[in-house]
């Protein structure tokens, strides 16, 4: 694996500390112990192990991830590993992919209160399609989703949406047969942009009048249930973006583009031009730009770039991928083989158990020879290994 120029890692061991002492009693624990894991990880503050390759005799070493899951590097062994436990769900028929967007000015809400405004988020998204897909006059079947959670726009400003993807279809409401959306076509969005905008708005009502929801700064007025009704209503006459993306080649081409959604981080390293005290560079895409290069390079103040990063910490113990419907974990299995047999459709074969796999090698094979890698040490953090072999930047 070879290592990036520039990793958020490495902002945050030069930069971080004196980030901190200047925002003391301004950062939770939680983006703290962020902090601290994206910078021991993959260094021998984690431990480790060396890996000896039975053909050639090569050996490397190979420090321990974090696994925080909003490590930029450790995101793409989760996602791989995801992946491997979800392609065996993939049914043969159309994908689409439908997104829900917050108006900016309750994206201000949620930024003083995560937990509960993006629960709300997921749960309005997701009802609003069931909802829909159940009417007669619609799709008139039972459906299931996957919903992931992004919070950042491309330039790391707070920008919460949910990506869902939906099968093209559902279950009777009797259960005894698969129900086809037309070809290319789900639901219409701007039907399920109404729902979701009174789902939601509704929601918002009931949090304040549970006293869920904290105001702070300039919004602190809307802390009284009549300023805060007031405001709601605004919200109603509004458009709320809600879009459907044309749907996806194939089941492949779903367990492709979920690899690259489901386990992102705000930014990655490869984004990453350049850092120093005072500024931090990386490319972004300008979404107003219609046609032509939308790729830009922005340029943020270290400790700004810093902020802009931890904002997008979810709250500890919160699920940023969720499945409903047919789809959700409990029913999931049984609904996915009654769905198969309706469809006519095999099963797909299954890999061998990931710990099998881990008795034969490691996942990455020989860099020298392309020979199967196995452990021939391990280390404990803050130990040494006492095999010889250069370090190598890979998880364990």
């Amino acid at each position: 694996m070879i290592r990036p120029g520039l990793e958020i890692a490495d902002i945050f061991r030069r930069y971080g500390p004196a980030w901190r002492r200047a925002n003391a009693g301004h950062v939770s624990l939680t983006q703290l112990k962020v902090m601290s894991a994206i910078e021991a990880c993959r260094t021998e503050v984690l431990g480790g192990h060396v890996a000896g390759c039975a053909k050639c005799g090569h050996h490397h070493i190979a420090y321990n991830s974090c696994k925080n899951r909003h490590c930029p590097k450790c995101q793409g062994p989760a996602a791989r590993d995801w992946m491997e436990a979800r392609a065996e769900d993939l049914l043969p028929v159309e994908y689409f992919h439908v997104v829900f967007t917050l108006p900016a000015e309750i994206a201000r809400i949620a930024y003083w209160n995560k937990k509960v405004v993006y629960g709300l988020l997921f749960k309005a998204s997701a009802e609003t399609v069931m909802t829909i897909a159940a009417d007669p006059k619609r799709l008139g079947a039972r459906v299931g989703m996957t919903a992931v959670l992004h919070t950042w726009g491309s330039a790391l400003t707070h920008h919460p949406h949910i990506h869902m993807i939906v099968p093209g279809g559902g279950l009777s409401p009797d259960g005894t047969k698969w129900v086809t959306c037309k070809r290319g076509f789900f639901l219409h969005v701007r039907v399920l942009s109404r729902l979701f905008r009174r789902l939601f708005l509704d929601g918002m009502r009931d949090l304040h009048r549970a006293g869920q929801l904290v105001f702070l700064s300039d919004l602190a007025e809307l802390a009284d249930a009549h300023n805060f009704t007031a405001w709601l209503a605004t919200f109603r006459k509004s458009e709320w973006v809600v879009y459907a993306k044309p749907p996806f080649g194939g089941p492949e081409a779903v367990l492709a583009y979920l690899s690259r959604y489901t386990h992102r981080v705000a930014i990655s390293n490869a984004r990453l031009v350049s850092a120093d005290a005072h500024t931090v560079a990386f490319r972004w895409k300008d979404y107003r730009i219609k046609h032509g290069d939308r790729q830009k390079v922005m340029r943020l103040a270290t400790p700004e770039f810093i902020r802009r990063f931890l904002i997008h910490v979810l709250p500890d113990g919160f699920h940023r991928i969720r499945h409903y419907g047919l789809l959700a974990n409990a029913p999931r299995k049984a609904n996915i083989a009654t769905i198969r047999i309706l469809l006519g459709a095999r099963s797909p074969e299954r890999s061998p158990p990931k710990a099998e796999i881990a008795l034969l090698s490691l996942r990455e094979p020989c860099p020298c020879c392309g020979g199967p890698m196995r452990i021939v040490e391990t280390f404990r953090r803050g130990q040494k290994p006492q095999s010889h072999a250069p370090p190598r930047e890979q998880a364990a």
